[in-house]
């Protein structure tokens, strides 16, 4: 339960401007985590997520290791990009073909960008499936990664 909370405070922090506790102990309700203010006090100090300015001037919870994050996700990306050669979507998987050896490094780059609408990835030598939780999130992601390869 503790690392489920703990992983719903990371997403909630990182998709939306949170200014206070009580606005975290609200967001998580709304996920289906009942949490004490006591409970989320002590995530907060654990997970070291400390507030920020954001543009607007107000401050906000973030991970205290953003900008590592961000890096690591760029880096992600170019791994994805560099080992790709093809993509298909066959219903709600999306098979990609990658340089030989590279599948499961290609599968882990999108594991690691937190894709919502992705179910889990499979990795092979040179061949991964993406398996995704629609159709539609399947064609879509399947259009993205094409413009990535151009």
């Amino acid at each position: 339960m503790k690392n489920m909370r703990q992983n719903t405070i990371m997403e909630l922090i990182l998709s939306q401007d949170i200014e206070t506790q009580n606005q975290l102990i609200e967001a998580l309700e709304k996920a289906g985590i009942k949490s004490t203010q006591a409970t989320v006090s002590r995530d907060i100090k654990e997970l070291h997520i400390i507030k920020e300015l954001s543009p607007d001037g107000r401050y906000r919870y973030a991970p205290a290791h953003k900008k590592e994050l961000q890096n690591h996700s760029a880096r992600l990306k170019a791994i994805f990009r560099e080992s790709l050669t093809s993509c298909v979507c066959a219903q709600n998987i999306i098979v990609i073909k990658t340089l030989p050896g590279l599948a499961s490094a290609a599968c882990s780059a999108i594991d690691g960008m937190g894709i919502s609408t992705v179910a889990g990835t499979l990795g092979g030598d040179d061949t991964g499936f993406i398996c995704m939780f629609t159709n539609e999130d399947a064609l879509q992601l399947c259009e993205e990664i094409k413009s990535m390869m151009k």
